[in-house]
């Protein structure tokens, strides 16, 4: 009887553990850098790639729904095309993840993007810091 529960123990133990394994490694969020893309592109293939947006790369056609930008590393870019609208944290000089394939016209065709986001917060509390000033001008609806 109680080889029966040690027996019956092992093995909610295994398949709790398996459980737990399975989960996290489901849940990791791999991508690859601008630099590994074009390292070896393969025309067709899925990827995740992360980086930066670039200042002034932003193009945003609002009557297409047309959104170009570019990617960096800060070793490598790559231009990003993208049908539909950005995330509200999306922006130049931010990180970004972007899941799509690369193109034989040598860009990368995005069909999701995520915005990557500072994991610390600070409440724009101080009305000399700059971020303060544009968060009420938001608010406001100025411009």
């Amino acid at each position: 009887m109680k080889t029966k529960f040690l027996i019956g123990g092992a093995v909610i133990v295994i398949a709790l553990a398996y459980m737990i394994y399975a989960g996290v490694t489901q849940s990791a969020v791999y991508f690859v850098t601008p630099s590994e893309l074009r390292a070896a592109p393969v025309t067709g293939k899925a990827y995740r790639v992360g980086g930066m947006v670039e200042k002034d790369s932003l193009k945003w056609d609002a009557r297409t729904l047309d959104l170009r930008f570019t990617l960096s590393d800060g070793r490598a870019s790559i231009p990003v095309r993208h049908h539909g609208t950005a995330p509200d944290l999306f922006g130049e000089g931010r990180g970004a993840v972007v899941e799509g394939t690369w193109t034989s016209a040598g860009d990368f065709k995005a069909s999701q993007i995520l915005a990557k986001h500072s994991e610390e917060y600070k409440a724009p509390h101080d009305p000399d810091r700059a971020g303060y000033k544009e968060l009420m001008k938001t608010l406001q609806g100025s411009k």
